[in-house]
C-alpha cells in the first residue's frame, strides 16, 4: 500500500515536497519478480483506460492548443530525453502552467514557517494515543528510518504521516541532503520557461494540499496510516518500480499494481483497501483534474488571442483515466495526439 501514497506524492500531488534525488535509489523493479499471472491480471485491469500510455500530448480545438506533459517530481537523469522532446514546444508558447509555480511555492513556504499547525496538531491527542501500541511501534520505526524522530511524528497530522510513509528511506535521505530543492521534470520545465521569459502560472492555489483531506473523520485519518504502514519497509522497491514504469510511459499500470499488491499483501480487509483507493483517487486525482480544466481553457484562450499556445506540466497520473485531464479535454471537443511514441 505504500506504493499508492508514493504514487500520489511523486506522480500526482502538488505538495511542495518535490526534491532532488542526486543518485537513483537502490531497489528492485517488482514487475521483474512478479508471477506472470499477476502481471496478466494487472494488464487486464488497464484495458480500456483512456490514454493509458504516454507522457507528452498535444490537445487541439480550433485555434486552441496545449502541450501537456506528465511529470515525475523527483530528479532522474532520464528526464533529459523528455526535456529534449518538449523543448521545441516552447517555441510559440505564451505560458507554462504547472501544479504549483514559484510564486505558490513561496507562499507555501511562508505559510509553513508562520503556521506549523498546518502540519502538526499541537492540542489534540497524539498518534501514540490514537493508535494501538503495536501500530505506533511500527509507525515510529518506519518514520525513524526516514529520519523523523518519534517525538516529532507523534503530533504530525495523519495525512502528512501517510505521505511520509510513501517516500522511500533512500529518497527521504536525498531530500534532506538536497535541502528540499526541487529538481524534477517540473523544475526543469520551469527553468526552461524562465530562461525564455515566459510566465509560469499555477493550476491551483498554494494551500490545496491542506484542503484535500480536511473533511475526513478521525477514523478515516487513521485508516490512511494503517493502509500504508504494512508495506512501508518496501518503499525503496516501490520507488524503483515506479520510476521504471514512468519512463516507459506506462503510468496507469502503476495504479493497478498498487491495487493488486494491496489486495495480495497488505493483510487488510478488502473493503478497507478499496475505500482507501477510492479516497485517494478522488481527492488526489479526479477532483483536481476537474478543477484544472477551466484554467487550462482560459490560458489556451489567452494564448490563441496572441497567436500562440500553452505548455502545461503536472504529475503523470493526472493524464490517463476516465476522469483524467486528457479525457476531460476530449469531452470538451479537443483532439488529443500523443507526441512521445
Amino acid at each position: 500500500m505504500a506504493a499508492r501514497i508514493f504514487l500520489a506524492l511523486a506522480l500526482v500531488a502538488g505538495t511542495g515536497l518535490q526534491a532532488q534525488a542526486a543518485t537513483p535509489c537502490e531497489g528492485q523493479n517488482l514487475f521483474l519478480t512478479m508471477p506472470a499471472e499477476d502481471i496478466a491480471a494487472i494488464e487486464a485491469a488497464t484495458e480500456g483506460v483512456p490514454f493509458r500510455r504516454g507522457l507528452v500530448f498535444r490537445a487541439t480545438r480550433d485555434d486552441l492548443q496545449m502541450v501537456l506533459v506528465g511529470t515525475y517530481h523527483f530528479d532522474d537523469p532520464r528526464h533529459a530525453a523528455t526535456l529534449d522532446l518538449v523543448r521545441p514546444e516552447f517555441e510559440g508558447a505564451t505560458t507554462l502552467l504547472v501544479e504549483s509555480g514559484p510564486a505558490e511555492q513561496a507562499r507555501l513556504t511562508e505559510a509553513l514557517t508562520a503556521d506549523p499547525t498546518l502540519m502538526v496538531d499541537p492540542t489534540g491527542p497524539t498518534l501514540p494515543e490514537r493508535l494501538s501500541p503495536e501500530e505506533w511501534a511500527a509507525l515510529s520505526a518506519a518514520l525513524s528510518d526516514r529520519g523523523i524522530p518519534a517525538i516529532m511524528a507523534s503530533r504530525m497530522r495523519p495525512w502528512y504521516v501517510s505521505m511520509m510513509l510513501g517516500i522511500s528511506p533512500c529518497m527521504m535521505r536525498q531530500m534532506t541532503e538536497a535541502g528540499g530543492v526541487a529538481h524534477g521534470l517540473d523544475h526543469m520545465l520551469i527553468d526552461e520557461a524562465e530562461t525564455r521569459g515566459l510566465p509560469v502560472l499555477s493550476l491551483e492555489p498554494w494551500d490545496t494540499v491542506f484542503t484535500l483531506f480536511e473533511d475526513l473523520s478521525p477514523d478515516q485519518e487513521l485508516d490512511m496510516i494503517r493502509a500504508n504502514l504494512p508495506a512501508a519497509a518496501l518503499a525503496d522497491d516501490y520507488a524503483v518500480t515506479l520510476t521504471d514504469s514512468y519512463f516507459e510511459g506506462d503510468v496507469w499500470k502503476l495504479w493497478e499494481f498498487a491495487r493488486h499488491d494491496a489486495h495480495a499483501n497488505s493483510g487488510l480487509d478488502p473493503e478497507v483497501i478499496d475505500a482507501q483507493l477510492e479516497l485517494m483517487q478522488d481527492r488526489l486525482m479526479e477532483r483536481r483534474n476537474r478543477a484544472w480544466i477551466e484554467p487550462l481553457l482560459d490560458a489556451a484562450g489567452d494564448a490563441a488571442a496572441q497567436g500562440g499556445h500553452v505548455v502545461a506540466a503536472f504529475g503523470a497520473l493526472h493524464l490517463p483515466g476516465e476522469e483524467g485531464v486528457l479525457n476531460l479535454l476530449a469531452a470538451e471537443g479537443f483532439e488529443i495526439t500523443r507526441l512521445d511514441g
